[in-house]
């Protein structure tokens, strides 16, 4: 009979949980000492780390069938994302990913490159050489009206900010809940689930409303919504307007948070390297000459891809996922049980010295197509893999790569003085202290008699 994975000793009645809560992205680059395979124990909740690409391969590939969302993540997200592709698990979860799948064809999603590019002009036309301003807060705001309008046609802004304001609070309420371990149920009428349920009644007043207009009208506006709510099944079914919700709100949810944070943190990485930032404007120089990009223009944005993807790699916005066994199941050498919990750690694996040379170093290059084929498969992960890889991964990556082609035509962003920079592990993987930055236009020159004082935390 196979082994069981070796367990980290830990806390006699909390386990492993209060050094992971402690600093858990430490604690995640630590898990790669003890093994590919790692057993914690979360209080009584056992969980296995997965630290390898081949152990990850067997979770997210070849047994995928037998590896669902685990309970954790499903009590966290379903008061918010329903029973959406994000939190549904077999033959629904099938039905459903085929049904949202179109919205995402190639053809239909190069029809919003002029909306990505628009809104990222009018957000530069707010900004002032010399000012300092939140890079984070910016990028949330220009991904939150991007797929305010591409998904649901919305281009009134006091729904935009409706939509902005509620879902900024329920981000807020989701990562404290993730917090908890164990989970409290969403129907403890506790502050946290307050605030989450008045939230989520403003969010489905508001999609219901889309919903409904739309309906009413019957037309095609050119949208994610008109797609789901057009979407038929192989027996001609269509999504009830629940469904339609839930999908939209995942697809909302999943499609401003993650493409903010990695706009978020390629300006930081930028403001770090200005070697790579000066090969980032030739390129832009060369293919664009000044000009607004257009979806044509992406094929030949090559090093503008290979900034973002490094930058992915090093601060990937999903830093990890968890995977919960629903039938015994080999993982290489290990047997594992119905009901453990496995966790793919993304952010350790990404930051491996085994699978990626100087790994901390910020090095596009290493995705050059030469280079980028000796990376080890499912080494690099930051839209998952397998028949779950996130469904709107080719629309997130051609709306990264026209913001940062057009915000870096016409400004730089400097790290502004004693902005501390420090990853935080919560839903997404973001700047515990935010990103303050200083806009410089790109035409002036950089006058710095002194470095300002910038501390680094890692």
């Amino acid at each position: 009979m196979p082994p069981r994975p070796a367990g980290l000793k830990g806390h006699f009645l909390l386990g492993n949980l209060p050094e992971f809560s402690a600093d858990t992205l430490a604690f995640m680059l630590k898990m790669r000492e003890y093994g590919d395979v790692v057993k914690l124990r979360f209080g009584p909740f056992p969980a296995y780390v997965l630290n390898h690409p081949d152990v990850v391969h067997d979770v997210l590939v070849t047994n995928a069938d037998k590896h669902y969302k685990s309970s954790v993540t499903k009590n966290v997200l379903e008061p918010v994302l329903g029973n959406g592709i994000f939190t549904s698990d077999g033959e629904f979860w099938r039905r459903q990913r085929k049904l949202v799948q179109p919205a995402f064809h190639t053809k239909r999603i190069g029809a919003y490159a002029d909306i990505i590019t628009r809104y990222a002009e009018r957000m530069l036309a707010g900004w002032q050489p010399g000012t300092r301003l939140a890079g984070d807060d910016e990028m949330t705001h220009l991904t939150m009206r991007i797929i305010s309008k591409a998904l649901f046609d919305a281009d009134v802004a006091s729904d935009v900010d409706l939509i902005g304001e509620a879902i900024a609070v329920v981000l807020k309420n989701t990562d404290e809940r993730f917090n908890q371990l164990p989970t409290i149920p969403y129907w403890v009428p506790n502050r946290i689930n307050r605030q989450l349920r008045a939230n989520i009644a403003k969010l489905d007043t508001l999609i219901q409303r889309f919903i409904d207009e739309r309906r009413a009208s019957g037309e095609d506006n050119g949208d994610l919504l008109s797609m789901l709510l057009a979407a038929q099944d192989d027996d001609g079914a269509v999504m009830t307007d629940k469904q339609v919700r839930d999908e939209a709100l995942t697809l909302f949810g999943a499609g401003h948070e993650t493409t903010a944070v990695a706009l978020t943190w390629t300006w930081y990485l930028l403001s770090q390297h200005p070697e790579v930032e000066a090969k980032l404007h030739e390129e832009l120089a060369t293919v664009l000459n000044g000009r607004t990009p257009t979806l044509d223009d992406l094929p030949k944005l090559k090093y503008t891809e290979m900034v973002l993807k490094e930058s992915m790699r090093l601060y990937p916005p999903a830093w990890g996922t968890t995977r919960e066994v629903i039938a015994p199941t080999q993982l290489g050498e290990y047997a594992l049980n119905k009901g453990d919990t496995v966790f793919i750690n993304i952010y350790g694996m990404q930051r491996d010295e085994r699978f990626f040379t100087s790994a901390l170093t910020f090095d596009p290059e290493r995705f050059s197509p030469e280079r980028e084929k000796s990376i080890p498969r499912h080494a690099y992960i930051p839209f998952g893999n397998g028949p779950r890889v996130c469904v709107g991964n080719a629309f997130a990556m051609m709306e990264a790569k026209l913001v940062l082609a057009t915000v870096a035509q016409h400004f730089r962003l400097e790290l502004a003085p004693g902005q501390i920079v420090q990853p935080q592990r919560m839903f997404t993987l973001r700047p515990k202290y935010g990103m303050d930055m200083v806009v410089r236009a790109r035409a002036a020159e950089r006058v710095a008699a002194a470095e300002p004082l910038v501390i680094h935390v890692h």
